[in-house]
């Protein structure tokens, strides 16, 4: 699906600048309209919305840092970057500025302020819409939806930045909850704000998502396997359903986590698919995503075939084998398959098609096999918890004899963190998955790698510190990685 709406981003400059700290308040579609302006018609009001997800497709958000960039080389996907670097230890300097590929603290640091913009125009949104939404959005079903996404934005936003810059294992360690790690930010201004416990965050999260779930209840009964709106371009009923499910198994809230999962799967109308042919991202599985305009061409710097392979990100075949447990180019997994990558023989690489072949130009944000995983990870053993991971198993072309076991929290844990690392190749969820459950040690795919605690909690970016975050007395000028 193309992009219908064009529209010009104005305001991107620095959240933290002191003399045009209001210019990161606009996300309007044409530069010369201000907000005043532009919230004085139903069109502004759905501009500006529109504008909030253009601009989660930048590099710094969605479009790289947190899909297939920075959270992929945090979990070792590639085997070699662009520019050829294949240190697999730099990546994880997050306390200085450094030359090359990674520059993680630079790369983080725009990654906050990008996600902050959105979150600021988000909330911008909404304080129009409390101002004059009533009188100017005659329409209800339009006024609530604009009320519900923007909400659901800033909620999804800010898990995001938890996930990064919160503790380790949130679920298993009652002191991890009380570490201070981000501001939940409800002002449409530039002032200051505390950061706040994690599990004070969390809460704010269910609690934005609950009401936007609340204004976009008139479209419950929506089947997104025959939408024909676009809707999983968007944070619909079902998506909003879907975030609850995530962060209630980040918290460990397993009956809330399993009924939201279970209630999604039965509910939104989209099926697991058992074929990867000319969609390898599986675009019909996307419960929301963003479209990006001319996806291929954005994503040509990265990936692409041909005799440039080595010049993109790849993984080596013995890597991708590793991944998927197969042997040579053999698999009965679709999802390591030549309708998945494109394997060079020659050199011994291989290239995801996620981004190559997606029609669709959707980067997804949540898809249906999540649900499942959830639900298994949440349910007792004996109410068919592996029933969930072996349906999307049997789906991808594992045979039911190779049917994983759950009859043990470790059995469990080991099933789903091999489905993560094989399902959401390329998408940016592997790295949140083996933090929210505290995974440290050598990975599954480059034993070589140890993680340990301090690659999983991101150090607040100094212009946070300089300009967003006043220490209270006795504080240190960062929040502690030790619990």
């Amino acid at each position: 699906m193309k992009k219908i709406l064009y529209i010009i981003i104005a305001g991107l400059t620095s959240m933290f600048t002191l003399q045009s700290c209001d210019d990161w308040l606009n996300v309007t579609p044409d530069t010369d309209v201000p907000a005043e302006e532009l919230f004085t018609t139903e069109n502004g009001f759905k501009s500006a919305l529109a504008g909030l997800y253009i601009t989660m497709t930048n590099e710094e958000s969605y479009g790289k840092n947190l899909s297939f960039g920075l959270v992929e080389e945090l979990a070792q996907m590639y085997d070699r970057l662009p520019d050829g670097t294949n240190d697999r230890t730099a990546v994880y300097i997050y306390d200085r500025e450094t030359s090359g590929a990674y520059n993680t603290k630079g790369v983080l640091a725009d990654t906050w302020q990008a996600h902050y913009h959105v979150i600021a125009n988000a909330n911008n949104l909404l304080k129009w819409w409390e101002k004059n939404g009533k009188q100017v959005i005659t329409d209800s079903t339009t006024r609530m939806m604009i009320r519900g996404e923007a909400l659901a934005i800033r909620a999804f936003l800010h898990f995001d930045l938890l996930r990064g810059w919160g503790p380790m294992n949130y679920a298993g360690n009652e002191q991890a909850r009380e570490m201070k790690c981000i501001p939940y930010r409800t002002v449409a201004d530039h002032s200051k704000q505390p950061l706040l416990p994690a599990k004070e965050i969390v809460e704010n999260i269910i609690r934005d998502l609950k009401e936007a779930r609340e204004y976009m209840s008139f479209e419950k009964g929506l089947d997104l396997g025959h939408d024909l709106g676009g809707r999983s371009f968007r944070f619909n009923y079902h998506a909003i359903n879907a975030m609850l499910a995530r962060v209630y198994s980040y918290a460990g809230e397993k009956d809330n986590a399993a009924i939201h999962a279970i209630s999604v799967i039965e509910e939104c109308g989209l099926e697991l698919e058992s074929s990867n042919d000319n969609d390898p991202i599986l675009s019909s599985e996307v419960i929301c995503g963003l479209n990006m305009y001319e996806l291929k061409d954005n994503m040509s710097d990265y990936f692409a075939y041909g005799e440039k392979i080595n010049t993109k990100y790849y993984l080596e075949i013995q890597t991708l084998n590793s991944i998927y447990e197969s042997v040579g180019s053999e698999s009965e997994d679709m999802r390591a398959k030549g309708t998945a990558f494109h394997r060079n023989n020659e050199l011994q690489y291989a290239i995801s098609l996620k981004y190559i072949e997606n029609d669709n130009e959707v980067i997804p944000l949540i898809r249906l096999p999540e649900m499942y995983y959830i639900a298994c990870g949440n349910l007792e053993p004996g109410d068919n918890a592996a029933s969930y991971i072996n349906q999307v198993r049997n789906k991808r072309g594992i045979s039911k004899s190779k049917d994983v076991p759950c009859n043990t929290e470790e059995l469990r844990l080991t099933a789903l963190n091999k489905e993560y690392l094989k399902e959401f190749y390329a998408e940016g969820q592997y790295f949140w998955f083996l933090k929210t459950h505290g995974i440290t040690g050598p990975l599954l795919h480059h034993p070589e790698v140890n993680l340990v605690e301090e690659n999983f909690v991101f150090p607040l970016p100094d212009a946070e510190i300089e300009y967003g975050w006043t220490p209270e007395e006795g504080e240190e000028n960062s929040p502690s990685t030790k619990l």
